[in-house]
């Protein structure tokens, strides 16, 4: 599920206040109003606040202590997006963590080296801005590169999850060696395809890049006295709560000792509700990520998993013998668990296609409004081209246009670095995955500039990257185009892999560039920042997600601790595109069709009603998640919300200042226990304890048993 869901939503509490006050100003004549602006702008003129400040060179934003600090803080935030990856797949917005923890560790470097007299160059707001490019590029690879998805979804347990395995050529174990050569080969395209555009999407159309603009604003604020005072503050809560989550997860570990035993079994709702999934399994990981979600999201959660645990799924298993065969395995998706997986991809694909065309018509949209309104003398504006001067421009926009502009990259080296890296690419992927044919890749790499642009284009206006989207069409035509014969399943995943990472690195990529703009931060210095993040995380990722595939032997297996639902769900689709509907259990098609369009009418819905009372229309995307997985998860993210609401109520400053604090240290606490528990794994040491819970007439029975 996509991070920058909540804020497509449009969840703005002040939105109200926001009105009235619009109302007031319109009432004042255009004089007085065009006084106040000039008035506000200069008192409101952040480059003003830092107009006494040398900007460095791009050359000496781009520190050893940057790329060391962004390797630290990387490598926590892959532990924490690879257990989310494989625990439910929901990823929250992490850049106020990248933010916070950057800055600390950089800023306590530098005190340290300026205390001993060693301090040769000050931490500025541009290393800043490195750190957080470099650290976004780690941890997003852990994501677009798949291991909760596509690529684990290629593997055998996936495939036997599944039932389809028929030959060798329907799978491909993970292996550390050609995970990291494939993401070598894909991750960099994205970057290239959309580079020249860099000047259209920042300066000439002034896409917002809503996620871009808010870090920018955070790493500005960081560099002002008063906004260094409050990072600390919120750094010691970090700390705190980092703690605390950690050792609680410790402590939950001794009494884990085998299946449903410990705290994450424990029947909060009563056991009959637990067989049903309905509990509070005690995540401080979801009960954090349940306070960055927007309520809407989390709320959507637990209905979807209301309406199909607590309603679908035990009608439907009253159909047994009539509808499937009542002697299936419960994990057979020739039973109800193919409703419950086939049912949830309806309503993902209904979402996604429905805002993938929604996207689309206002990219195509802005691109026509755009390009009408530009003076018909001039062409369409590439980096190299100057831009004619505005004297209405104001002083920041002056300043950052200047230093953004400075900073040139070649066309002709965006070009043929993209030119060189398909090239390669189209020889070496077929070597790892023979299934993947060489024009199947040349069809991609001839389409996918396209689709990068159209991607970043549309996340400079709604924030939100379809990466998945474009990800799951290319399953579908490219498995169709091979055929289930010639290892269609394998193909569709691999060219998933292929497309998801050309669209996400360059949406990332833009949303850098806005930072950079907003900071004064060389375009130059991004772009090198992007790069070695990129080439970090192409070794960090799979290192890590090896640590997990090695040590717990049931990952991937439903019911384990970590299920990696979205695996199967890709993989199924990748069937469906190759097998059709013939794959399918019987009416399942139907219910997929019905939920398909409840999903698009749902988001039709939520966009007729406006911005404000679409705050109260479930999202179809949230819906579907727990589907297959059961609503436990929710649980603990609604009980975060209800923490952040009461806390809200009580000091809504204080929660705004620090709610996301106290959720990130929860996040990465429990986040990073997962090491040293891996670690306790891969050398044999066993949790000591087994906390289970028996009904009364079970216990009986246990006790007569042991009795005797």
């Amino acid at each position: 599920m996509d991070h920058r869901r909540g804020e497509e939503n449009g969840l703005d509490g002040n939105s109200y206040n926001s009105d009235i006050e619009a109302e007031i100003i319109n009432k004042k004549n255009p004089k007085e109003r065009e006084e106040e602006e000039e008035e506000e702008e200069e008192e409101m003129s952040v480059e003003r606040i830092f107009e006494s400040k040398e900007v460095p060179s791009w050359r000496e934003q781009l520190t050893v202590r940057a790329f060391v600090v962004s390797l630290v803080v990387g490598v926590l935030f892959t532990f924490i997006v690879m257990k989310l990856n494989l625990t439910t797949g929901i990823i929250p917005s992490l850049n106020v963590s990248a933010g916070l923890l950057g800055f600390f560790f950089t800023s306590g470097w530098t005190k340290f080296l300026d205390n001993s007299g060693l301090l040769k160059q000050p931490f500025t707001r541009q290393e800043n801005t490195v750190i957080q490019t470099c650290v976004v590029a780690i941890s997003g690879i852990a994501f677009s590169g798949g291991f909760g998805s596509y690529l684990f979804g290629m593997s055998e347990v996936v495939a036997k999850e599944s039932e389809d395995v028929q030959s060798s050529q329907d799978y491909k174990n993970p292996a550390i060696g050609w995970m990291i050569g494939f993401l070598f080969v894909v991750s960099f395209l994205g970057l290239f395809s959309v580079l020249p555009l860099r000047k259209i999407m920042i300066i000439d159309f002034k896409l917002t890049y809503p996620s871009g603009t808010a870090t920018a604003h955070l790493i500005n604020s960081f560099h002002t006295p008063e906004g260094a005072r409050l990072a600390k503050k919120q750094v010691r809560v970090l700390g705190k709560f980092f703690s605390f989550s950690f050792l609680w997860s410790f402590f939950q570990w001794f009494f884990a000792a085998g299946d449903d035993c410990g705290f994450k079994a424990f029947p909060t709702f009563g056991l009959k509700a637990q067989e049903n999934m309905f509990f509070f399994d005690f995540s401080t990981t979801y009960v954090g990520v349940g306070m960055i979600c927007p309520y809407i999201v989390n709320i959507s959660l637990l209905l979807g998993g209301i309406l199909s645990w607590g309603i679908m799924w035990p009608l439907i298993e009253t159909r047994k013998g009539d509808w499937y065969p009542a002697d299936l395995p419960p994990k057979s998706i020739k039973g109800l668990q193919g409703y419950k997986i086939f049912i949830a991809i309806a309503m993902i694909l209904g979402d996604g296609l429905y805002n993938f065309f929604k996207v689309i018509s206002q990219t195509l949209l802005g691109l026509f409004y755009h390009l009408r309104h530009k003076d018909a003398s001039i062409v369409l504006p590439l980096e190299d081209r100057s831009s004619p001067t505005n004297s209405s421009l104001s002083y920041n926009d002056k300043r950052r246009t200047q230093l953004f502009l400075k900073d040139q990259i070649p066309i002709p080296f965006a070009v043929g670095g993209y030119i060189a890296i398909a090239a390669i690419s189209t020889a070496t992927l077929p070597h790892i995955f023979p299934q993947l044919k060489w024009y199947y890749i040349a069809v991609m790499y001839i389409a996918a500039p396209i689709m990068a642009f159209c991607n970043a284009y549309g996340c400079g206006l709604t924030d939100w990257s379809l990466a998945s989207t474009y990800g799951k069409l290319a399953i579908f035509t490219i498995g169709a185009w091979a055929g289930g014969a010639h290892g269609g399943v394998i193909a569709g995943l691999a060219a998933c892999g292929v497309m998801m990472n050309i669209v996400s690195t360059a949406s990332d990529l833009m949303q850098d560039f806005k930072t950079g703009y907003l900071t004064l931060a060389s375009p130059r210095s991004m772009f090198v920042s992007q790069l070695i993040g990129t080439a970090m995380g192409c070794v960090i990722a799979p290192c890590v997600f090896w640590l997990f595939y090695k040590a717990f032997d049931d990952l991937g297996q439903d019911g384990s601790e970590y299920p990696a639902p979205y695996a199967l769900v890709y993989r199924n689709m990748a069937i469906l595109g190759v097998d059709g509907i013939s794959s399918l259990p019987k009416n399942c098609f139907l219910l997929c069709c019905v939920f398909f369009a409840a999903a698009v009418l749902v988001n039709l819905v939520r966009d007729a009603v406006g911005k404000r009372r679409s705050r109260f229309t479930p999202i179809p995307m949230a819906m579907a998640i727990p589907l297959y997985l059961g609503p436990y998860f929710a649980i603990d993210m609604c009980v975060g919300s209800l923490i952040l609401y009461i806390w809200e109520r009580m000091n809504k400053a204080k929660a705004d200042a620090f709610g996301p604090a106290v959720a990130s240290g929860l996040i990465c606490g429990d986040g990073i226990w997962t090491l040293p528990s891996s670690i306790l794994a891969l050398a044999g040491v066993k949790q000591p304890i087994c906390m289970k819970f028996l009904s009364r007439a079970t216990n009986v029975r246990v006790d007569k048993l042991l009795g005797s």
